[in-house]
């Protein structure tokens, strides 16, 4: 990954390029190996550069034979090496060994309707000079982000909001993207928390040529209708995900430095670095460990690297360690988040870098693409007890799905039932699936001060989501439509975004994601739900596939989602420490103008008490602290 900036439709001059140079400046993190900047009476491109394939050859902007059309790219085109061939063999010539070249080359012989032959993940600018055409595409799952603005009649884009600001000067918050914020823990693409800065939507691709503008998306997860399943044989599913899975970790390896993996002690990483280490023996592998055992999964983590022989390396995270860096996270995040998480990333990726490795295979996608976290366990349970309200027995097996939860989950069974019964019979709703977890978070809005409120009155964050559901989204199975949110949302707005690659390449470390590869994900689309959720039973079709490679406990662990301590964080004998006390007095709060102080401070004195808090209010509490830091970084407020 790198990073790149552009502008089009500039006006040349000594400010537009001095621009350019602090933009590049800003991205330094993104791609400390170099950076480069093309030019000409229409289009300025810059190229910030990570170093991992083709060291010598590879700067950007790249270019074509005869120099009309160029390139700048941050990611990775994973099959280049095959596209090269198919290339080489109709006609064309590279003057480098880098995998960025067969994007100039592919659009030489396709045009605009390249992308689909890509397998990787990347955001592009590419500039055809005959054409006077403007190209900005983004991978299917957008994990390399892609942000841009228009300033008049120009348009400035860039990997990341803090490389516009220089073109565009203080940004704005959003009340619109705050409240999808406050609701699906990210904003919908194009939103993002800053208004008039948008990103390009995950596999959309935006087309700019002759003062005219169009865009497309070209590539977006898909199901069989309800019922149309062609895959429902266990043996035939086995097979065709471990030869897919295999060979995405394989092209995954292509690198000229060395690679590591991220090991959770989970059972999705630990297939990939088993499969890894049939390709690459002696693999670094690197976890996340807590002072606090609730959070801690260092046991599963040891085992399975002795296991496997991998050199493994662990980072400790304390509370104290969270805080310390918040604000320099949510620099990096440059959206408002509602939980610590995105902090231990941030240490695990400079553990990584400390250790020379500028690349890793990590497991996100496997949840989401195969069943496996409990919201889908939930609405099924859900639904089944939607046939019989009435029932006693129905509504007990919500208590199966959250082992691992603290006390408070479990201790009030009234209060459990209660909180899922709301909603129980609105099985005909898009987002049923979603429903008890948007209305939990959508609890956050109430901090907001009165004229934040006034502007959003009437405005419902879900009818934006409807809006831009994949059309044939109601012909689905209910799970098939829960895997959709879950991606279009959690994976592609934070897990991969905030806390994810913005977090690896805060510290200039690539991640690289052999679940999202698009063949796999097709292929599991078109596996029957029953063999994802069998029962009770997630994953159930992965874990089948690899039961005979990993050891046993590794399947018979209790399931424990990826955590860190959020309020406990910020807190110190009771009172909230002093970075964070001074962000949430009444002057902070009255100069932002965002949240209500009164309501705030009743917050923090319930936050501070030593009893244990639910997920609401300490998820409110990150969600404020993170947006005032954001007001401060980006708003010069």
């Amino acid at each position: 990954m790198c990073g790149i900036a552009g502008i089009y439709n500039h006006r040349s001059g000594r400010f537009e390029r001095s621009s350019m140079d602090e933009a590049l400046s800003l991205m330094e993190h993104r791609g400390p190996d170099g950076s480069g900047i093309y030019e000409d009476k229409d289009v300025i491109l810059g190229h910030r550069r990570l170093a991992i394939i083709d060291l010598a050859t590879g700067d950007q902007p790249m270019a074509n034979e005869d120099k009309s059309i160029r390139v700048v790219c941050n990611g990775e085109i994973f099959n280049y090496i095959e596209l090269r061939s198919e290339l080489v063999g109709k006609g064309h010539r590279f003057s480098t060994s880098s995998d960025i070249e067969v994007i100039v080359h592919l659009y030489e012989e396709y045009g605009t309707g390249f992308l689909p032959h890509l397998n990787g993940q990347f955001a592009f600018a590419l500039w055809d000079a005959k054409a006077r055409r403007l190209m900005l595409a983004r991978d299917r799952f957008g994990i390399a982000p892609l942000f841009y603005t228009c300033r008049g009649p120009s348009l400035v884009f860039a990997s990341a909001i803090k490389a516009l600001i220089p073109f565009t000067g203080t940004p704005r918050i959003d009340p619109e993207g705050l409240s999808q914020v406050f609701t699906f823990w990210n904003t919908l693409a194009p939103r993002t928390a800053f208004k008039g800065i948008c990103q390009v939507k995950p596999g959309e691709c935006i087309i700019h040529e002759q003062r005219s503008r169009k865009s497309f998306i070209y590539w977006d997860m898909s199901f069989p209708p309800q019922g149309g399943h062609d895959i429902t044989r266990s043996e035939e599913a086995e097979g065709a995900i471990r030869e897919i899975l295999d060979d995405a970790v394989s092209i995954r390896l292509r690198s000229d430095v060395p690679v590591g993996a991220y090991l959770s002690g989970g059972i999705d990483s630990s297939i990939l670095t088993t499969l890894v280490r049939r390709h690459a023996p002696g693999m670094e592998t690197f976890s996340v460990s807590f002072e606090d055992p609730a959070y801690d999964e260092s046991a599963f983590q040891r085992a399975m690297g002795e296991r496997l022989g991998t050199r493994h390396h662990v980072t400790k995270v304390s509370p104290g360690g969270i805080a310390g860096i918040f604000r320099e996270v949510i620099g990096h995040t440059e959206t408002p988040v509602l939980r610590t998480a995105p902090a231990p990333m941030f240490m695990l990726s400079k553990l990584t870098r400390d250790h020379g490795i500028k690349v890793v295979l990590t497991g996100e996608g496997a949840d989401e693409i195969f069943g496996g976290y409990d919201i889908f366990k939930e609405a099924k349970v859900r639904r089944f007890w939607a046939k019989d309200p009435s029932s006693r027995l129905r509504p007990l097996l919500l208590f199966r799905l959250y082992p691992y939860s603290p006390v408070q989950m479990k201790r009030s069974g009234k209060l459990l039932m209660s909180f899922y019964r709301t909603d129980l019979d609105r099985t005909g709703h898009f987002g049923y699936s979603h429903l008890p977890t948007w209305r939990n978070t959508g609890s956050i809005r109430d901090y907001l001060n009165e004229d934040i409120r006034q502007e959003l009155k009437g405005y419902d964050p879900t009818a934006e989501l409807e809006a831009g559901l994949h059309p044939d989204f109601r012909t689905w199975h209910p799970l098939n439509q829960a895997q959709y949110l879950e991606v279009k949302l959690l994976l592609a707005g934070y897990l991969l975004s905030s806390q994810g690659e913005r977090m690896a390449m805060a510290n200039s470390v690539e991640g690289r994601y052999p679940y999202l590869d698009h063949r796999l994900v097709e292929y599991a689309s078109r596996i029957h739900p029953t063999l994802k959720v069998k029962g009770m039973r997630e994953k159930y079709i992965l874990k089948k596939t690899f039961t005979d490679k990993l050891p046993p406990e590794i399947f018979t662990r209790t399931k424990q989602p990826y955590g860190a301590p959020n309020k406990e964080s910020f807190f110190e004998n009771g009172r909230l420490k002093e970075p964070f006390l001074r962000c949430t007095d009444e002057r902070s709060l009255n100069a932002a103008g965002i949240f209500d102080p009164e309501s705030v401070s009743s917050l923090i004195r319930k936050c501070a008490s030593p009893s244990r808090t639910g997920f609401r209010d300490s998820s409110a509490l990150v969600g404020i602290l993170s947006t005032q830091i954001l007001m401060q970084l980006f708003c010069g407020g």
